[in-house]
């Protein structure tokens, strides 16, 4: 079975910036392949229509066969909540914790993203866990795109 991947919008962004641009490039291009499929929601449709055209157009590399759309319901604002109340998680990166919290109530098999400071980081990692345990959801796996590559 093929693993769905939560892509948040660095990554997406990623592929136009010189930090990222090789290992954004290399999932997005997984995903263009069918070798994984990408798990977009509308939180990340969002935060996009403020990108670049270029960016915006990422997507449209990527077959409609490789993707998977889902949104931010209300379990997953619930959930985002938990992770703000627990006051590890600072209310003003809401965004972020909606993120996690969409990609826990879809049940996908990993996020990936850039954002190393409020997402694939250990202590909010285990934050995110801890919680999700807590309220019944299972642990969820967050890493960088470059970790779930498939390099030859």
């Amino acid at each position: 079975m093929k693993p769905h991947i939560y892509t948040d919008t660095s990554v997406i962004g990623g592929v136009y910036d010189i930090e990222f641009k090789e290992w954004s490039n290399k999932i997005i291009t997984e995903f263009e392949k069918g070798n994984k499929i990408i798990v977009i929601s509308d939180l990340t449709l969002r935060e996009l229509e403020e990108a670049p055209d270029q960016v915006k157009n990422v997507l449209n590399r990527i077959p409609n066969k490789n993707k998977e759309f889902i949104e931010l319901n209300d379990e997953a604002k619930k959930l985002a909540n938990k992770y703000i109340a627990d006051e590890n998680i600072s209310n003003k990166y809401i965004v972020d914790a909606q993120h996690i919290a969409i990609a826990t109530v879809y049940k996908v098999d990993v996020v990936v993203s850039w954002n190393f400071k409020h997402i694939v980081n250990l202590d909010k990692i285990r934050i995110y866990n801890s919680i999700n345990l807590k309220h019944g959801y299972h642990q969820i796996e967050i890493r960088s795109p470059r970790e779930v590559l498939n390099e030859e």
